[in-house]
């Protein structure tokens, strides 16, 4: 295997995160279905800022989110695979999986910030390519923070495919989140919610999303997120044959306990996976009208 993790690695780290990271009543409804398992690949490069969630405390040990993915996968039938070395990115070193989840910044073709193993330089192609072929794709916060476009040109192709574009974020706060879906496919009953959280100025927002989350940005108080009007929080798409959902919840520890975002999450999983079908037809003229008039300052 190409991760810089065994799958017995990974499974005795994941066990000193303790059990009861995601108590929640909300996902009684979720309980791991019977059949195949479905294996997902965790990729938490950091070319750019690393993430105190996604930050190893020791080259042995898992970080935080890594430990609760582990944990996470194995109560609903997914086999996690956390790897910061990029040289799983060949068509080989992916062909196992049946999602690649993103928790990355910067350009991951380089070394950059946590000096692990960067992408090969056809990297981006062999991991866009497995995705129009069939491969899910689930992306969450600082994921939109990967492969920027260059200033001033045309929309960099993981952007299109991920669907939005990180811009800036201001002051950690409350935001009031509007359910634009309350039944995406696997994600029921999913109601309006408020969580405090370092929440994304996004841009080059792609058309062809079903948004399911809307940032109301009339509820913020800090920065200028009040001038702004509600734009995608969290949706999905297809890449050619692939299903991509993404969310830029997931800066905070304890957004990662929160209710909402686990029933976000793992619904995104159940989707991008393909143990659940949902109606993806772009919504995003009828829920933010407004969000495609922003630029980048």
């Amino acid at each position: 295997m190409h991760s810089s993790f065994t799958r017995r690695h990974v499974l005795k780290s994941a066990g000193a995160a303790g059990v009861g990271l995601f108590a929640s009543p909300l996902l009684q409804w979720a309980d791991a279905q019977e059949g195949k398992v479905r294996k997902v690949l965790f990729f938490t490069k950091s070319e750019g800022f690393q993430h105190p969630v996604v930050t190893r405390p020791a080259s042995h040990e898992l970080a935080f989110a890594e430990k609760f993915m582990v944990e996470f996968g194995k109560a609903h039938n997914f086999e996690v695979t956390p790897t910061k070395d990029g040289t799983i990115f060949t068509p080989e070193g992916l062909a196992p999986f049946d999602v690649i989840m993103f928790y990355t910044t910067g350009y991951l073709t380089q070394r950059g910030t946590d000096k692990t193993k960067p992408m090969p330089k056809n990297g981006k192609e062999t991991l866009l390519d497995a995705i129009s072929q069939g491969k899910g794709f689930l992306g969450l916060h600082c994921a939109s923070d990967t492969f920027h476009s260059p200033k001033g040109g045309p929309v960099d192709p993981y952007i299109d495919m991920i669907g939005g574009e990180f811009l800036t974020h201001g002051h950690q706060q409350d935001c009031h989140i509007i359910a634009a879906d309350h039944d995406f496919g696997p994600i029921k009953d999913l109601n309006d919610f408020t969580e405090y959280e370092e929440w994304y100025q996004l841009f080059n927002l792609n058309p062809q999303m079903h948004v399911i989350l809307v940032q109301d940005t009339s509820s913020m108080k800090q920065d200028n997120y009040h001038e702004l009007k509600p734009y995608p929080e969290t949706w999905a798409r297809m890449h050619g044959k692939g299903r991509v959902f993404y969310s830029s919840m997931g800066h905070r520890e304890e957004v990662w306990k929160s209710d909402a975002f686990q029933k976000v999450l793992l619904g995104g999983l159940q989707w991008s996976s393909g143990n659940a079908d949902a109606d993806v037809k772009s919504n995003v003229e009828q829920v933010t009208p407004e969000a495609m008039v922003r630029k980048p300052a």
